[in-house]
């Protein structure tokens, strides 16, 4: 899915993004699977399901989590990043790595 941002700053300088509605339904439709796979996840533990299987559920969920982080950044240094670069805030560049230090983790 292509990510629509119109710009990371409000006229007040207050930071926030500002996703298009299709984008915003997109990552909250997302957001909502992964709630019900950690509730799946967390029954699969409470009928003491076999280990593997909570492990691949696990996986999958961590995975669905991961989408929506490489959505999220692809619009902010799409967006953002370039915005902030072009206006002469080269400190974005230190925000971006250690927000994707965090990422990778």
């Amino acid at each position: 899915m292509k990510v629509e941002n119109t710009s990371c700053c409000s006229p007040n300088g207050h930071r926030e993004s500002h996703h298009s509605d299709k984008v915003k339904a997109n990552l909250v439709a997302r957001l909502n699977r992964i709630e019900g796979q950690v509730r799946g996840v967390k029954g699969m533990i409470e009928r003491d399901t076999y280990c593997d299987d909570v492990l691949n559920q696990l996986a999958a969920t961590q995975s669905a989590l991961n989408g929506v982080g490489k959505l999220l950044l692809e619009g902010h240094m799409k967006s953002c990043v370039i915005e902030r670069i072009q206006e002469g805030d080269h400190e974005v560049i230190d925000e971006l790595l250690k927000t994707m230090g965090k990422l990778i983790k």
